[in-house]
């Protein structure tokens, strides 16, 4: 029996392996990781090999038995079902928040996270966020805070680790340095 092959970009560039990674881990599942360099110029090269057995020619790309699930999303999903469920509430309701939450991080989010990009958050000196940029990360702190609260947390949305978690770590990780000049957190 071969072991899955999860083909990722580096994870401080690229923030959708970082949660498929995230998930697989989570689930216990072992896997041979095959890292794709996506700086340029390498990854023209690297992302068209990848385009030969994977339709979104995109990192990441999870094979398992020659099939390939190529989205992170998929993958997120793939690894609960490895863990029978355990990656997302029990509860109905709070399941369903959970992939809403999923579904708006897979969708954009916000703006934020297209201006500022992922491999930035691990440079020495970044820049300081726009007007208009405080007030979105106002809004999804605030949004993160009171399902926190709501779930008791302290330091997992939904009570136990979930999808949501993984989906939201690089965006958290991505704004942390703006968080702290913050008045949002007491």
């Amino acid at each position: 029996m071969s072991l899955p092959i999860f083909y990722s970009g580096t994870k401080n560039a690229s923030s959708w392996a970082m949660r498929a990674w995230l998930a697989l881990r989570a689930a216990q599942c072992d896997f041979h990781e095959e890292i794709i360099d996506i700086r340029r110029p390498q990854r023209f090269e690297g992302l068209a090999r990848i385009g030969e057995f994977s339709p979104s020619g995109s990192v990441p790309v999870l094979v398992v038995y020659g099939i390939a699930v190529f989205d992170s999303l998929a993958i997120m999903e793939f690894a609960n079902d490895l863990a029978e469920g355990k990656l997302l509430p029990v509860d109905m309701l709070a399941r369903a928040e959970a992939r809403s939450v999923v579904a708006w991080q897979h969708s954009g989010l916000s703006n934020i996270c297209h201006r500022i990009s992922f491999e930035s958050s691990f440079y020495p000196r970044k820049r300081s966020l726009m007007a208009d940029e405080v007030t979105e990360c106002a809004g999804l702190f605030g949004f993160l805070e009171r399902i926190l609260s709501k779930s008791e947390g302290p330091f997992f949305l939904f009570g136990r680790v979930s999808l949501a978690d993984f989906a939201l770590t690089p965006t958290v990780i991505r704004l942390s340095p703006t968080i702290r000049r913050w008045t949002i957190f007491p």
